[in-house]
């Protein structure tokens, strides 16, 4: 297996909560690595570039709107199979549906604030990373542990 990076956002609904540490954390106890973070607020033309698959939807402005709320933590994790590891550590998309030990199942109510973010595939976590890092932000660096997390 190779590593591979994702995108993870830390929503405005999960700053306000006080849930940044706690999602960095459940990725890391999965052995995935933090290999980029910042604290910001996105402007509207990041919001428009991160959502433009959903131009023209009936949620699109409220979406937007919301993303530019309040402040956000962005997340590169690395690590074999990151995006599928994240989004199964996220939970569901709706969070009634997420299952119990997910972020979203343990944390979350309704699709609306749902608290992450996650990829969906490897080749859309690039675009993202991209949308939201600049190269110089981001570290790659080996940990001990990986040699009882990954099977050579």
């Amino acid at each position: 297996m190779t590593s591979e990076r994702t995108l993870i956002l830390v929503k405005p609904d999960g700053i306000q909560r006080g849930l940044g540490g706690e999602v960095i954390s459940r990725l890391e106890k999965r052995g995935l690595r933090l290999a980029g973070a910042k604290l910001l607020t996105a402007d509207i033309s990041l919001a428009e570039a991160h959502y433009a698959e959903h131009k023209g939807k009936p949620f699109y402005e409220g979406l937007i709107a919301f993303i530019t709320s309040g402040p956000i933590l962005a997340l590169v994790i690395e690590g074999e199979r990151a995006v599928e590891i994240a989004r199964q550590t996220m939970g569901s998309t709706d969070p009634a549906k997420a299952e119990s030990g997910t972020i979203r199942g343990d944390y979350g109510l309704t699709v609306g604030r749902n608290l992450v973010h996650g990829s969906d595939s490897p080749t859309r976590a690039i675009e993202e990373i991209d949308l939201w890092f600049n190269n110089s932000e981001l570290v790659t660096y080996s940990q001990s542990i990986e040699e009882w997390l990954i099977e050579s």
